[in-house]
């Protein structure tokens, strides 16, 4: 799919609801109107589970806020990434919902400014420099990367329009000094929608604001500040109001879906929905708030940030676990669960992925009839793969229940080892189909919440050789400079360019080390008299099973 900063999508609705409801906060909640999912989702705006309801059959439009890129990002933004991520491969993969995703990266702040101070380098070159550290960071924890990133700096001219709309229509008002903030009180009971939200921590400002709890939607710069052009002066925008604008460009005045962390409920989406009923006018601008639980390292009652200094970074994390791994670990607790990271619990999710390897390579030795086993109870089999299939579909039905869900495989798998009773008998009759049955089953499942089992497997492979990858690159280094010294020409009797004979059968050598290297799966590409390498970890793979087997 296209990923531009461009507009991708532009889905205007109005917000129709018949039916009316109240949060925990005592604010109205419209029940959506459109295409029921059978899903039940908890709605942060009601703490309770509701129908999952979406404006358009088959189509679910989803926000989420992006990391402000001043720092490496670390496991406790893993853990909300890849637990949404998880979700939305529910949405799309067993529900057969199409996600349209859209993702905001905060590239201009206050600590982006202070880091760049630090490091003495500019406020781009920091945000580019951590945006392109956390999109590797996404893609190597197998995040499925969103339709479109947009980034704040490259949408001021919208957020400024979004503002000067704000104002129309009587929410919002500028200051001597040239900052613009949102007028709670224009919009009465109807701020608070969190609960708490009213009376929590109100942001700092001049005394020139209406109310404490009125906030910046945009900020006069300081000195040596980067600055963007506005009606009220040089400036930036305020951190709500980035969210509210770039959600509304791509969707319009209706959104299905908003995701976070539970931190960003208050102030930041409570003042996003704010800003943006403001704006549209609208009685309910996002249907359903999902909030996924804090990352505390096991025995700390504090979340893992970068402002506690108690984090790990994702790649520091990726030499000791796997993807794999870690998206167990999340599957293995409700993605609105708080839950706790230590080297115990990552043990337990690799010991989970274990079980579920080596019982699939002892189904699939029975299958091919390597694995003579007593005479299996079919019907049983049968009986539990049904009421997994049952039990796992009911439970991702119900908000999303991954714990329970892995609970039912790993129980089926249980009961599949049971039947699976080695005997040195020979002629008993085999039952390939129920232990296929299961095998397509389980990676069907692992593989829709993003777990590869037999790609781990190959980079395991590669990743057990430790300087593997270092000895190819010195190997193609030395023949490439073999081979660029058998290709030197000189000026024969006729003063045409002619290769030297005597280093013709280094030329060859050359050549037949190339050809003997492919069946070992190392791939030497001569582009003139330079080469490129790559590693076909499939090939690799095949080879070295093939030599633990004999």
């Amino acid at each position: 799919m296209l990923r531009s900063g461009k507009v991708l999508f532009r889905i205007l609705s109005s917000s129709c609801s018949t039916s009316v409801r109240y949060s925990a906060s005592g604010k109205a909640w419209l029940t959506p109107t459109g295409f029921d999912t059978g899903i039940k989702t908890f709605n942060s705006l009601t703490k309770k589970k509701e129908a999952l309801i979406l404006a358009r059959e088959g189509t679910a439009t989803w926000y989420s806020c992006g990391p402000t890129v001043y720092d490496h990002a670390h496991l406790g933004h893993a853990c909300s990434y890849v637990r949404f991520d998880i979700l939305q491969r529910i949405l799309s993969r067993f529900f057969g919902i199409t996600v349209i995703h859209a993702m905001v990266i905060t590239d201009i702040d206050d600590k982006i400014i202070k880091r760049s101070w630090e490091e003495n380098v500019s406020p781009a070159v920091i945000a580019r420099m951590y945006e392109d550290e956390f999109k590797r960071d996404m893609l190597s924890l197998k995040v499925v990367p969103p339709a479109v990133y947009l980034r704040v700096t490259e949408n001021v001219h919208h957020i400024v329009a979004f503002i000067q709309g704000i104002i129309r229509n009587g929410h919002a008002y500028a200051t001597p000094e040239g900052n613009v903030y949102f007028d709670v009180q224009s919009i009465g009971e109807r701020y608070g929608k969190f609960v708490g939200a009213a009376s929590s921590q109100v942001e700092p400002g001049t005394s020139n604001k209406r109310d404490s709890r009125d906030f910046a939607l945009w900020k006069t710069s300081k000195p040596h500040e980067p600055h963007w052009e506005s009606p009220w002066g040089h400036g930036r925008p305020g951190w709500h109001i980035e969210c509210s604008t770039i959600a509304s460009h791509v969707f319009g005045s209706q959104l299905d879906i908003h995701s976070g962390g539970i931190d960003l409920a208050f102030p930041h989406h409570e003042n996003e929905i704010a800003q943006s009923e403001a704006f549209h006018r609208c009685g309910q601008w996002a249907n359903y708030f999902l909030h996924s639980g804090h990352l505390h390292l096991k025995g700390s009652a504090e979340k893992m940030s970068k402002s506690l200094k108690n984090y790990i970074s994702i790649k520091d994390f990726l030499q000791s676990y796997s993807a794999e791994e870690f998206r167990m670990f999340c599957l293995m607790t409700k993605y609105r669960s708080a839950i706790d990271y230590s080297d115990g619990s990552m043990l337990e999710a690799r010991t989970s992925l274990e079980t579920v390897r080596t019982f699939i390579s002892a189904a699939q030795a029975y299958i091919r009839g390597q694995l003579p086993c007593s005479p299996v109870q079919e019907d049983i089999l049968w009986q539990r793969l049904a009421e997994a299939k049952s039990t796992i579909g009911t439970a991702l039905a119900d908000d999303f229940d991954t714990s329970k869900a892995i609970g039912a495989l790993m129980n089926l798998i249980y009961h599949g080892n049971c039947q699976l009773q080695p005997t040195t008998s020979r002629g008993i009759a085999q039952s390939p189909a129920v232990f296929g049955a299961m095998v397509t089953y389980i990676q069907d499942v692992l593989d829709m919440f993003g777990i590869e089992l037999l790609r781990s497997k190959e980079a395991e492979v590669l990743s057990s050789d430790g300087n593997f990858q270092s000895v190819v690159e010195h190997l193609t280094r030395f023949r490439s400079e073999v081979r660029a010294f058998a290709l030197t020409r000189h000026n024969d009797a006729n003063n045409k360019p002619a290769l030297y004979p005597e280093r013709v059968p280094l030329l060859e050598a050359c050549d037949t080390l190339r050809k003997d290297l492919v069946p070992l799966g190392v791939v030497i590409k001569d582009r003139g008299e330079a080469s490129t390498w790559e590693i076909k970890p499939s090939r690799r793979t095949a080879m070295t099973s093939k030599h633990e087997d004999k």
